[in-house]
């Protein structure tokens, strides 16, 4: 690392980044391998939240948990694992997967590809520029030569609750890095992160109750997935609500007991409570202002990753912060094209379409993986059968019971799953795949490469799945779609 952190200093750079999560490292990555200096400004750990409180830390906790319940179904092995998890031991194994929140390692990794770091809080201060407050409280001025991108992600957004401020409730933070399981905890929200923490923490010890606004789990999936994602929690111990919302929070001094006001009039007392109620732009304190925009806003961006909203053509927004896809994956790939139109706009590649195929990121639109590593999985890519409708398009639903091919009886008894493909019927392509089941993650690119590629229902029939695997789930959805 140069000297980009001297006090007082002011340095120029072809970019400047401001955020050290996976998506500012891999812009900083394409631009340094486009020839173009770099730094990147971070005010807390390199690597950001996938990293120490998010994708990292919750799958640590998860696997235990699924690997177990896939466990008890295969005898001559479920006896083995009738007992507890060893709580301690998997709570070990979180820290080591996040590494102790130590980030020299990845510090470590921005020096090896030539990537000044300076620690701070980055603002926009004008077209192309950037204060960075150090945490000594003082000011290094960066210029840009060709771009600034914004990388910040998002926080936990949490209701406004009257008596929320003072009950040190959880957020996906806290949930992913406590260091004991809580007697009772209770789960505002039914989406991913809802979902993943109840199944970690109800197989960790503490006894769950979810509390759900929607009617379902997982309302934006299939309907089939939140289905199946209730009834084993359920079965697992945990109290799930539908048509449930808090009213008001309040704790009894500095560590007892929270209660919970709900809307029916009930009262749910707990030891923690967990707020999963969506995301919020990490975009309030970063200088918005200062070139037009609104502090606290989504960035709208193209393809690319530049922000619409600003002339010029230096400004990108990158990652969760541009609300296209709030998936860590999706970021990375955003970030790999943000960086490589950087570099091609600095070197004056012409920006015809032809030349720019490689520098957009049409996946966000067309084709978002996602799992939910609940028990049971849930993975998917491209459109819901809603999604479809809501498009207008001609779209024929294909839907086969997972528990039917001889792969999923091998993989645990009892299985229960749902496979759905949809599928365009005026071009013959697959639309979207949902997957809901033990161990069909694994299943998912293949999906993904299907409906990225337009792949021809004609050709997946030459695209043959070994026996016995769960990926024969292809060849009975396209016979049942045959008939």
């Amino acid at each position: 690392m140069s000297d980009a952190g001297t006090t007082g200093a002011a340095h120029t750079y072809d970019v400047v980044v401001i955020g050290a999560g996976p998506v500012g490292e891999n812009v900083a990555d394409r631009t340094r391998a486009a020839g173009l200096s770099t730094v990147v400004v971070e005010s807390g750990l390199v690597g950001g939240e996938c990293s120490y409180w998010a994708c990292e830390p919750s799958k640590a906790l998860l696997r235990p948990v699924l690997a177990r319940a896939d466990a008890r179904g295969i005898p001559g092995l479920r006896e083995a694992v009738a007992g507890p998890l060893d709580v301690e031991a998997v709570l070990a194994h979180r820290d080591a997967m996040s590494s102790h929140w130590d980030d020299s390692p990845q510090v470590a990794w921005l020096a090896s590809v030539s990537v000044d770091l300076i620690r701070g809080h980055g603002r926009l201060d004008g077209p192309k520029r950037v204060t960075v407050t150090t945490p000594e409280g003082d000011t290094i001025r960066l210029t840009a030569r060709h771009a600034v991108a914004i990388t910040t992600g998002t926080a936990a957004a949490v209701p406004d609750l009257p008596g929320l401020a003072a009950t040190r409730h959880w957020t996906s933070r806290e949930a992913t890095s406590a260091d004991h399981a809580p007697g009772r905890l209770a789960i505002v929200g039914g989406g991913v992160v809802a979902v993943e923490m109840a199944t970690a923490w109800q197989a960790l010890g503490s006894q769950v109750t979810l509390l759900v606004r929607d009617e379902r789990l997982l309302h934006r999936m299939e309907p089939f997935a939140g289905e199946l994602v209730t009834d084993a929690l359920r079965e697992a111990g945990a109290d799930v609500r539908f048509g449930v919302s808090v009213t008001d929070v309040k704790r009894a001094g500095d560590d007892g007991e929270v209660t919970l006001f709900l809307d029916d009039g009930g009262e749910l007392v707990a030891d923690e409570v967990l707020f999963a109620t969506g995301r919020t732009p990490r975009t309030d304190d970063i200088g918005l202002e200062s070139v037009g925009l609104v502090p606290g806003q989504w960035l709208p961006v193209d393809d690319s990753g530049l922000v619409t909203d600003v002339p010029g053509g230096w400004l990108y927004a990158v990652g969760d912060v541009n609300r296209r896809a709030l998936l860590t994956h999706q970021g990375k790939y955003q970030a790999r094209m943000a960086g490589a139109a950087i570099g091609a706009r600095a070197a004056g590649e012409p920006t015809d379409e032809g030349r720019w195929g490689r520098h957009v990121a049409t996946a966000d639109t067309s084709a978002v993986p996602q799992v939910v590593f609940a028990h049971p999985e849930v993975a998917s890519v491209g459109l819901t059968t809603m999604e479809a409708q809501e498009s207008g398009r001609r779209i024929d639903v294909v839907d086969y019971d997972l528990a039917h091919l001889a792969g999923s009886h091998q993989y645990t008894e009892g299985y229960r799953g749902t496979a759905r493909m949809l599928v365009d019927a005026d071009r013959g392509t697959v639309a979207g795949v949902t997957f809901a089941g033990p161990g069909v993650a694994e299943l998912l690119h293949s999906a993904t490469v299907a409906v990225v590629g337009e792949v021809p229902l004609d050709r997946l029939w030459h695209a043959v799945p070994a026996f016995p695997t769960i990926s024969e789930v292809w060849l009975r959805l396209l016979e049942t779609y045959r008939g």
